[in-house]
């Protein structure tokens, strides 16, 4: 490489980005969720996100201003990553990279007897269980394309997490899946409220989590209330936050009464508690 060049490439690394990109979170660890705030050097309509290798919807905050919300998923790995951001600003395409540095988080082991059926199901039941798996999975993969909240989210219900989020859980002697989501000890019949607005893609009994309502709220963030004694919408409704979605029950695999929350960003599955800290009302937060 000729002197030129080196001097060119110099220059070219030295020139600061058009793009200002700033993060906010609890932390940055496995099951936590990044508010990313960017802002343009001119208004634009494309903005074009993408993190661990998945794409991430942005949404405008004002003429320069987007958020996206960047979720990094309970398996996620230790080490950097980088975020990039690309917009079309004045017919010219900008670019950014944002790194995060994600660092190590331990995750308990539970240990739960439940009915041996909802641990090694029986063979009639696999086929259920796998038309099951591809709904949730078509779900998490087509979002409303546009942002269906506007207000802050809110507990579903009143009581205090108990179940910590990720917890490694091993039924009847048996390793399974780890914890994707949160559990509030709530009595039975307890009213569930919609965190915040969107629109119901399920609202079923499911194998495993029982009477089940996913809110998708838009922007690949989505919200699955589990364990229902009753579901009280039905699919394709929209609702606002703090609708009564269902009621708490003891519906799949479950050893008591409780409501089980679990949120996707993107496809990252998230601690709904690491949502409130960041967009939840302050009594809602934990």
């Amino acid at each position: 490489m000729t002197q030129a060049a080196v001097a060119g490439l110099v220059a070219l690394l030295l020139t600061p980005s058009p793009i200002q990109i700033s993060a906010r979170s609890r932390s940055l660890q496995p099951g936590e969720i990044v508010v990313l705030a960017i802002v343009l050097p001119e208004a634009s309509d494309r903005v074009r996100v993408r993190a661990f290798d998945r794409d991430v919807l942005a949404y405008p905050t004002s003429d320069r201003a987007w958020w996206a919300l960047v979720g990094i998923d309970l398996d996620v790995t230790p080490g950097i990553y980088p975020v990039t951001v690309d917009a079309g600003v004045d017919a010219t395409q900008v670019h950014a990279t944002y790194d995060l540095l994600v660092t190590p988080r331990v995750f308990r082991t539970r240990r739960l007897t439940v009915d041996e059926a909802f641990v090694t199901p029986p063979a009639s039941e696999q086929g259920r269980i796998d038309r099951e798996a591809r709904l949730l999975a078509d779900v998490w993969t087509a979002p409303e394309a546009e942002r269906l909240w506007t207000d802050a989210f809110v507990r579903p219900v009143p009581h205090e997490a108990n179940s910590a989020f990720g917890t490694r859980s091993i039924f009847n002697g048996k390793p399974r899946n780890a914890h994707g989501g949160a559990d509030f000890l709530s009595p039975g019949g307890t009213p569930v409220h919609a965190p915040n607005a969107g629109r119901i893609s399920v609202a079923r009994n499911l194998y495993f989590s029982g009477n089940t309502v996913v809110i998708d709220h838009g922007l690949g963030l989505f919200s699955m209330l589990a364990h229902l004694s009753a579901i009280d919408v039905r699919e394709g409704d929209r609702v606002s936050a703090g609708h009564i979605v269902g009621r708490v029950g003891a519906t799949g695999r479950v050893t008591g009464p409780h409501l089980h929350w679990a949120v996707r960003a993107s496809g990252a599955r998230i601690d709904p508690l690491s949502l409130l800290a960041l967009l939840g009302t302050p009594a809602s937060q934990p």
